[in-house]
């Protein structure tokens, strides 16, 4: 009798999900982008709202849940509700850096989350004032090299993905620079356009205006072939260095329990969003390239960069306070 009450149990709650899941969306959906608006993150992040709005049937209402480096919006998307109602945007700061750097954080990047797609990969570059005496990669390594520690860079914090970035650059070329950590990549970029500090690890957008100026020198980049926009740059892979060469990239994640059907249907309305002309133009203008993925893809994405993410904080001895 027992068993047959447990089993009626189940298959009411799974007729229950089923139910919601085909009904799903009947009202509109949160997406919570964790930065302030402006960025590349908030671009991604409007771009995609607005077209799984037309394609889901019910509006897709963007809030911004900016600080903490994005921990405190990524910590709204994993105490939401599970029903798909709640979604968020994840960026390897929300999902890698910061729980690497931080495992106080209220949330955990794989138990808590549930992931749905990545939509854009973002280049990174590293960049010199033009002042700096090289003029390639090989002979910004080998002016490293020659003179540990007389070097600093710049990024926009620590533990910000320009400060890991530049931390494993440190440990794939074995070379020293010294960290100068702002409060952003504005005040960061300001201090190198000025010859206060010679060098800037950055999300490619940002510093990219800058480059075509002639008033920043790039010296290599992380993506997966060199970019049409650089031709002459070769990425950190060419240059044998495989640990720095992954994209940054911003995806979309569910909180953990939200049905796998639910799961599905936002897949399918992120990945029909990015087949949209004016999104991939708007994606391409801020220096992203549309992506897509499955969901079982972005949550190897995650695991793979917080995985990275981990091992890099303990050889380097990184501390957020620091």
């Amino acid at each position: 009798m027992q068993a047959g009450k447990i089993a009626l149990t189940l298959a009411l709650a799974t007729a229950a999900s089923v139910a919601q899941a085909q009904s799903f969306p009947s009202k509109p959906i949160r997406l919570i982008i964790p930065f302030a608006p402006g960025g590349t993150t908030d671009i991604v992040g409007r771009g995609a709202a607005d077209q799984m709005s037309r394609i889901l049937g019910q509006p897709v209402v963007v809030e911004n849940r900016a600080g903490g480096g994005g921990s405190i919006g990524a910590d709204a998307i994993a105490k939401a509700a599970p029903d798909g109602y709640t979604i968020g945007i994840s960026t390897v700061s929300t999902m890698a850096v910061n729980p690497a750097c931080n495992p106080k954080l209220s949330y955990d990047p794989i138990k808590d989350f549930k992931p749905i797609t990545n939509l854009a990969n973002v280049a990174n570059v590293i960049a010199v004032n033009p002042n700096f005496p090289a003029k390639n990669y090989k002979e910004f390594l080998a002016v490293l090299k020659a003179n540990p520690g007389k070097y600093s860079f710049a990024t926009s914090g620590t533990c910000a993905f320009g400060h890991m970035l530049g931390e494993q650059f440190k440990v794939s070329t074995k070379t020293f620079m010294v960290h100068i950590p702002y409060r952003g990549a504005g005040p960061a970029l300001n201090d190198v356009l000025a010859g206060q500090v010679p060098i800037m690890v950055d999300n490619l957008p940002s510093s990219m205006p800058y480059i075509k100026a002639g008033k920043l020198r790039p010296i290599v980049v992380a993506w997966n072939k060199r970019l049409d926009s650089l031709p002459d740059v070769p990425t950190f892979g060419e240059m044998g260095l495989k640990e720095p060469n992954d994209p940054a990239w911003y995806g979309l994640v569910a909180p953990a329990g939200t049905p796998d059907d639910v799961i599905r249907k936002l897949n399918d309305a992120a990945v029909k969003a990015l087949q949209d002309k004016g999104f991939q133009e708007r994606l391409r203008t801020a220096g992203a390239e549309p992506s897509g993925n499955s969901p079982a893809q972005h949550a190897a994405e995650i695991k793979k960069e917080f995985d990275k993410m981990k091992t890099l904080v303990k050889v380097q001895n990184i501390k957020l306070e620091q």
